[in-house]
């Protein structure tokens, strides 16, 4: 049957009108939305024109633009920050691992910024600057009683300038004197692989700090390395510990040293559904075969988490240590006006299995302003390739956890009050030469010596049972009951009071590690800070044990949870 025109024309009318009657809601609601922006945009900049104009006292008003600006996005999430013109500089060294200084880590230590340590090979190391060296002046300026965040852009500058640095050294017989040194900077290229080895004869092991630029090439040629120079090696410890993360697309390509290329590692959802990625292997890998354990903790996040999600969810690698920080959002630089920038999360990440890892959901926050966190029983199960039940919502749970012995609390003592860290100032003045990272051993006579180092000083601190003393005692007194209990309180307070020359023996073999761990650094570098920890670190004793038993290996890739 035709249809006549008159009909047609009818027809035509009708779909017209259901057309505009389907877009009204959106076109009502874009404009809306749009109307709102342009709103409050108004109010804003009439506000800050009127403070500006009329407020008692003078205003700055680039300090007042960056307050508002920053309390606008501490509202949101803190990976979404404003980076200033100012700011830019350290922003390119995060995504690159570079700038121009002296190459070496400075802390607050007591009334002075102090080399912490010189990067092995860099222009402070050239120059003859010590870990323990307190800095005076720069470029005749005192920096006495500064922050660390006051002198940063002093140390820092173009390569082949220089800077003049007065410092106080410490001297074998422990006294101190003032001594120029000129520092002639350079470009400073911050490792994201800064040591790899061999733990062992069959054993080797990678530690990844970071995932700026060519972390993945880094990764690469310290396994094919490993490979051509140790025919014995048979399985790697992977250590991600305190890795903070950085840029995605080197998580991938730190994941494809393990994994095959084609292999989907992280796919990313957000908003703008156009930039929704999946993100997949390039290159083939350096080795798909060898056992690998990697090591996480609470401070392994973002791309961290991405390669130790990826390598659990394919069942490529046993995950050591502790839970993971549980960052699962994705973050976009945007060009903003003045070369200023907005770092903005644009979109969640989801490693293979279809988990995302995120624990915090900053879109629900409390009435004091913190986000919710992801209660287990709303955790999803996902499975790994072969079928292990794994989770989402609170960061990578390792297969085997390892809880780890708490610090006592003389040993926090002597590290806060920075005993530790000057009596190794003094070691390294008294001793030029030391033995190996591995074999460094400190002697009962030297810890005498530092126990002798301690006498006068003070490090006093409260024990777990003396802290439950004195809330007792405080309980009672509350609730009228001291007085009948005073005599047996005050006894009970006489027995566990504790006697710090006791406690230096009592934790003698804790305290030596951590002296040991701080004096190998001042000959070794970080080097030597992590040669020395194979001896005692529980992650690492861990992973050995599992690396060492293929059998419980096999075991832990292939159970169905």
């Amino acid at each position: 049957m035709k249809l006549n025109n008159i009909s047609l024309k009818t027809m035509k009318r009708g779909l017209v009108v259901l057309l505009i009657a389907a877009m009204l809601p959106v076109a009502f609601t874009q404009t809306n939305s749009y109307f709102e922006i342009s709103k409050n945009l108004d109010i804003y900049a009439s506000l800050y024109k009127e403070l500006n104009t009329y407020y008692v006292d003078e205003v700055q008003p680039s300090d007042l633009m960056r307050q508002g600006i920053d309390g606008m996005l501490n509202s949101l999430d803190p990976y979404t920050s404003y980076i200033s013109e100012a700011e830019i500089e350290g922003y390119r060294m995060q995504t690159t691992g570079k700038y121009g200084g002296i190459g070496a880590l400075v802390r607050k230590v007591d009334r002075y910024i102090t080399i912490s340590e010189p990067y092995e090979g860099y222009a402070a190391n050239k120059a003859g600057l010590l870990a323990g060296d307190k800095l005076l002046k720069i470029d005749g300026t005192s920096v006495i009683d500064k922050e660390t965040n006051d002198i940063s852009s002093l140390l820092k500058g173009q390569a082949g300038t220089n800077t003049t640095l007065l410092i106080l050294r410490t001297l074998a017989d422990g006294t101190e004197k003032e001594m120029e040194v000129v520092v002639t900077r350079e470009d400073i290229k911050i490792k994201n692989v800064p040591y790899y080895g061999m733990i062992n004869t069959e054993i080797g092991y990678i530690r990844l700090s970071n995932f700026t630029d060519d972390a993945g090439k880094e990764v690469h040629d310290a396994l094919e390395d490993l490979k051509s120079k140790n025919p014995t090696l048979k399985s790697l410890v992977f250590d991600l510990r305190g890795n903070p993360g950085g840029l995605l697309a080197e998580a991938v390509n730190v994941s494809n040293v393990f994994v095959d290329k084609n292999q989907e590692i992280v796919s990313t959802r957000g908003k703008v559904n156009e930039w929704d990625k999946t993100f997949k292997t390039l290159n083939n890998a350096v080795d798909t075969q060898i056992p690998i354990a990697v090591l996480v903790n609470r401070g392994s996040a973002s791309a961290s988490e991405i390669v130790a999600g990826s390598l659990q969810d394919l069942d490529r690698a046993v995950i050591v240590g502790q839970r993971s920080f549980g960052k699962g959002l994705v973050q976009t630089t945007r060009n903003l006006p003045y070369n200023t920038k907005l770092k903005i999360t644009t979109a969640k990440y989801y490693t293979p299995s279809g988990r995302c890892i995120q624990a915090l959901d900053y879109a629900h926050k409390d009435e004091n302003g913190y986000a919710a966190k992801t209660p287990d029983s709303l955790k999803v199960a996902f499975k790994t390739a072969g079928g292990r039940t794994v989770y989402d919502g609170a960061g990578i749970d390792p297969d085997l956890e390892v809880e780890g012995t708490p610090v006592n609390k003389i040993t926090m003592s002597l590290i806060n009050k920075n005993y530790i860290f000057h009596y190794a100032t003094i070691y390294r003045a008294k001793n030029p030469t030391i033995a190996a990272a591995k074999d460094f051993k400190l002697s009962d006579k030297d810890y005498q010596d530092f126990v002798a180092y301690l006498n006068g000083k003070e490090y006093d601190y409260a024990t777990e049972s003396e802290e439950l003393l004195k809330e007792l005692e405080s309980t009672t007194k509350d609730e009228k009951y001291y007085d009948a209990i005073a005599a047996e309180l005050k006894k009970l307070k006489d027995n566990v009071m504790h006697d710090k020359s006791n406690d230096l023996t009592k934790h003698k073999e804790e305290i030596k590690k951590v002296l040991e761990d701080e004096i190998v650094s001042r000959y070794y570098y970080s080097t030597g800070r992590i040669m020395v920890s194979f001896n005692y670190d529980e992650d690492i004793q861990t992973a050995l044990k599992v690396l060492n038993n293929p059998n419980q290996y096999k075991q832990i890739l292939t159970a169905k949870k």
